[in-house]
């Protein structure tokens, strides 16, 4: 009776070791899994035009990182479980810390050329520039040092990775340098949302006096870029919650862990929008080209096989189409710091 007792006890003590491993594996399992299919629909719906903008680059680069994140911490995650007194190496072990810490700082950056599209490199002042991104700069710079220091003090906490293992709780409880990097993440991104959707509000009511039709696109806009920064930030908060009142540092990673595909799939899903609107927008022309030359061959051409379906203004003397991708251009020209906005969601 007593041998079973303590088959049980044993069997139950293994199961609480490695629940948190298994929970990492299935988390990202299921992001990766839900990231790897952004990508191909991402890809399928991109043009050769879209394809040549930094801003899909940057994005290509966010998800090949969140997938790196996800290889690493399956291998590091499903080592101990299957095998937990022979884990990974330190060198993978620190490297899937690595990729957990310090890719949120490229996803920010990337949200952050949101503000290029209100304010064009080729057309604002060098000054103006300098005082709207200085203070981003600034945080991102402090954050880095941060995470690195904390990154330096853990791994000097042990030279093998049961060793690290075990000085996590230590290491994570109420640490003041990962608290300070979360609060910094949280006035980064406050900082660049707000200045974004404030200065988008004023430009989308510029133009909606002049082009009425160009109001739903906006406001397409602004809620896109709104949820990008509400639900990291729920996380954000979530994350400083519990580091400071939770001993156990797996939910604090877990969250942290999903936190990060969270962020990538929200800059994702703004990109798939504008380019799965430009794929429209490409097929749609070359539709009705096809058409424009039948009617012309067959002598019933009248010109009206070259307009599409979207919104149609009058500007001046002559009539011009505006979507996504030129009203960017027609903005330019009739407000001087206004740029490419589809661009960058």
């Amino acid at each position: 009776m007593a041998s079973v007792t303590g088959s049980e006890v044993a069997i139950d003590e293994f199961i609480s070791e490695i629940r948190p491993c298994f929970d990492y594996i299935l988390a990202g399992t299921a992001c990766s899994a839900s990231l790897f299919t952004l990508l191909m629909v991402l890809l399928g719906f991109s043009t050769k035009e879209s394809r040549r903008r930094v801003v899909f680059q940057l994005n290509i680069l966010a998800i090949c990182v969140a997938l790196t994140l996800g290889v690493l911490s399956g291998m590091t995650s499903g080592k101990a479980v299957v095998d937990p007194f022979n884990q990974v190496s330190t060198s993978v072990y620190i490297a899937a810390i690595v990729f957990a810490l310090y890719p949120p700082l490229l996803y920010d950056s990337i949200l952050l050329t949101r503000l290029f599209a209100l304010y064009p490199v080729s057309t604002t002042p060098l000054s103006t520039l300098v005082k709207i991104f200085v203070f981003p700069f600034c945080v991102k710079c402090a954050r880095v040092v941060v995470l690195t220091l904390f990154l330096n003090d853990y791994v000097n906490s042990g030279f093998t990775t049961q060793a690290l293992v075990q000085n996590q709780e230590a290491s994570w409880y109420r640490n003041p340098k990962i608290i300070a990097e979360w609060t910094m993440q949280i006035a980064d991104n406050s900082y660049s949302v707000s200045f974004f959707l404030y200065n988008l509000r004023i430009r989308a009511s510029l133009i909606q006096r002049a082009a009425g039709g160009v109001s739903e696109r906006i406001r397409q806009i602004f809620y896109i870029s709104a949820a990008n920064f509400i639900f990291p930030l729920i996380f954000n908060i979530a994350q400083i919650i519990f580091i400071t009142t939770d001993r156990s540092p797996y939910t604090g990673a877990l969250l942290l862990l999903i936190n990060n595909y969270v962020t990538v799939i929200g800059v994702i899903f703004a990109t798939l929008w504008f380019s799965g609107s430009e794929w429209v927008r490409s097929h749609k022309e070359s539709s009705t080209d096809d058409m424009f030359l039948l009617n012309q061959n067959s002598g019933r051409a009248d010109g009206a096989g070259r307009k599409s379906d979207n919104e149609v203004i009058l500007i001046g003397r002559s009539p011009v189409t505006l979507d996504s991708a030129d009203f960017a251009h027609w903005g330019r020209d009739r407000f001087p710091t206004t740029g490419d906005m589809s661009e960058r969601v």
